[in-house]
Order: C-alpha cells, then sequence, then structure tokens
C-alpha cells in the first residue's frame, strides 16, 4: 500500500485493474496528491503484493477492506475509484459493514458486473458462441507475454486502448501489464470470465460515477450504461469519445476530474449534514454524455 499526499487531506483510495499495479494510477496521484491523501494498492498477486491461493471476486473485496481499515481512521470516510477489475472489487465489497464505514462515494472506471466475455469486443468476429470461446482462450491464455517488442505494443494497443493513443501511453501500459506474472494473470482471467457481480450493483449504494472509453474492447460501453442504470444512487455516466480500456491513462485529466467532483460532493455533503444534524444523503444525479 502507498500513500501519497498530506495527513488530513480528504482521502482517495485507488484500486487497479488486472494485470496492471499502483503504476496505472500515475497521472492520478500526480494530479491528485497535491491537496488529497492518495491511497493506492496492489491487487494479490499484482505489482509488489505477493500471490496468493484465493482467487475471487471475496478475495478482492477483503483486501479492499483490509487496505481500508488501515488506512482510514475510524468513521474516515473516502472516495473510492476502481478501474476495470478495481471497479469489480468495489462492486464485490459494496455493502459490507467496513465498506459502509468508510467509503463516501465511488467512481467505477472501465468496468463491467457480469457478462465480460460475452460482450468484449477484442476477437474481430460477430457477438455469438464462436466469438466468446475464442476471447475466453485468448484472455485466459498461459502464454507468458515476454518483453514489450513492437509488435506486443500493437497488440496491446489494439485490445486495450484508442487508435489515436500516444506512444509513450501504450509504451506505458504495455511494461505495466507485461510485468504482471503469468500464472496471476491467468488465475485472475478465470474469475472475471465467470464474473456475476449484478447483485454487487444492487448493493452500492453511495453516490457512484460511471466512466467509460467509447471505443473499449474489453469492456464495452455498454456495461457503463447498464451500471448507471442500475446503481442506486448513480451521479453521473461520463462517455468518453474515442477512448478504449485503458482510461486513466488514456485520459488522465478527465478521471482525476470525476474523482475531485465526488470528493467535492461528498465533502459538501458532510458539511451540510453537519450543520443540519442529518445522515448522509446525496440526490444529486447528473449524466454526461
Amino acid at each position: 500500500m502507498e500513500v501519497h499526499g498530506e495527513e488530513g487531506a480528504p482521502a482517495v483510495v485507488l484500486a487497479h485493474g488486472w494485470t496492471c499495479s499502483t503504476a496505472f494510477w500515475a497521472a492520478q496521484i500526480r494530479e491528485l496528491a497535491t491537496d488529497h491523501r492518495v491511497i493506492a494498492y496492489d491487487q494479490r498477486g499484482h505489482g509488489r503484493s505477493p500471490a496468493a491461493a484465493a482467487h475471487s471476486t471475496t478475495a478482492l473485496a477483503d483486501d479492499l477492506v483490509a487496505v481500508l481499515g488501515a488506512a482510514l481512521a475510524p468513521g474516515e470516510r473516502a472516495v473510492v475509484a476502481g478501474h476495470s477489475m478495481g471497479g469489480m472489487t468495489i462492486m464485490a465489497a459494496a455493502g459490507r459493514p467496513e465498506f459502509t464505514e468508510h467509503v463516501a462515494a465511488a467512481l467505477l472506471c472501465s468496468t463491467g458486473s457480469s457478462r465480460l466475455i460475452a460482450e468484449a469486443r477484442v476477437v474481430p468476429l460477430a457477438a455469438g458462441r464462436v466469438r466468446a470461446l475464442i476471447t475466453g482462450a485468448v484472455l485466459g491464455s498461459r502464454a507468458p507475454l515476454g518483453p514489450v517488442t513492437p509488435v506486443a505494443r500493437t497488440v496491446l494497443k489494439y485490445a486495450t486502448m484508442a487508435p489515436g493513443s500516444a506512444p509513450d501511453r501504450v509504451e506505458a501500459c504495455a511494461r505495466i501489464v507485461h510485468a504482471c506474472p503469468t500464472a496471476v494473470r491467468h488465475a485472475w482471467s478465470q474469475v472475471l470470465a465467470g464474473l456475476d457481480l449484478d447483485a454487487g450493483v444492487a448493493r452500492l449504494a453511495v453516490p457512484t460515477a460511471v466512466v467509460a472509453g467509447t471505443a473499449d474492447r474489453l469492456t464495452p460501453v455498454v456495461h457503463a450504461r447498464r451500471l448507471a442504470a442500475a446503481l442506486p444512487d448513480c451521479v453521473g455516466l461520463t462517455e468518453l469519445p474515442g477512448m478504449g480500456h485503458m482510461t486513466p491513462i488514456e485520459a488522465p485529466e478527465a478521471v482525476s476530474a470525476v474523482i475531485r467532483g465526488l470528493v467535492r460532493s461528498a465533502n459538501d455533503t458532510k458539511d451540510t449534514n453537519d450543520a443540519n444534524g442529518t445522515s448522509d444523503a446525496n440526490d444529486t444525479k447528473e449524466t454526461t454524455r
């Protein structure tokens, strides 16, 4: 776990996605740590986090609430942002007492709650059983990724990023993804293939924003629209034109701005509730497209 920024500043917790690490949030950490306390952690088996025997959405939720408990004081609340598998982590933890105690608002970024293989478009075939079978085999491959080569960058860019992504951002994503151990990548791919967190979405009662790229092939924008419709308190759906799956790297300013907005709204609500002696509530709903 990493903590950046000043003690006492509004807290933001960042949960990265499949095959990534805290390095994925570099732009958000740089921008937000100027006036927030930013807490980032590696999902189990990723980055500097040791591999573990258990690979499940329950394990993801366990790790998130452990981070919340370790990083935040009793009753202290943070905005929690999750990208891809990090968003699934938030959905898996929703409804737990520790989550309710420590989370003021959430961001679900480039993620989905179910039907990931069926709706992924990384394989250029019409939707159906054949595409799903090939997609599952590709994403669940045990083959090592090897060094970052021009071919590897091209493949990763096609599958996960916008066609117009800057070379330095493609390189950054490739180095992060290729650093993920093969066994870890495969183990979590099996969890994602069978994902069903629709019930978790219904339990995610805090104000929640959704962000997605319109050119995302891994979790197409249909997932974001479905989440926005199903969330009990969706406070905004932001669709980023032409962006792919790696939105925090592809569109860092936009993602950071949404996180800042959630922090600001959470603090405004807290101040109002403190003044009125009432419990947290937020009924502001906004959709941006």
